[in-house]
């Protein structure tokens, strides 16, 4: 179920998604956050307070990790 997140005076977008998603993956986090908040990219990069933000459900990929024994 996705979340809202209302802004502060000078709030980021970045910042928003690292607090709420962390920072792995973070440029495919905010390219989710701007497709579900189109009327973001219109605002400039520093909101005002009050913004209402909608934060999608997303996947995050945990990436394998792999031993190697020899290079």
């Amino acid at each position: 179920m996705p979340t809202t997140y209302i802004t502060h005076e000078g709030d980021v977008l970045d910042a928003i998604c690292a607090r709420h998603y962390g920072l792995a993956n973070l440029p495919q986090t905010l390219t989710e956050v701007l497709d579900a908040n189109r009327e973001l990219a219109a605002l400039g990069a520093i909101y005002p307070s009050g913004l209402i933000i909608t934060l999608p459900d997303i996947e995050t990929q945990v990436a394998e990790s792999t031993v190697q024994l020899w290079d």
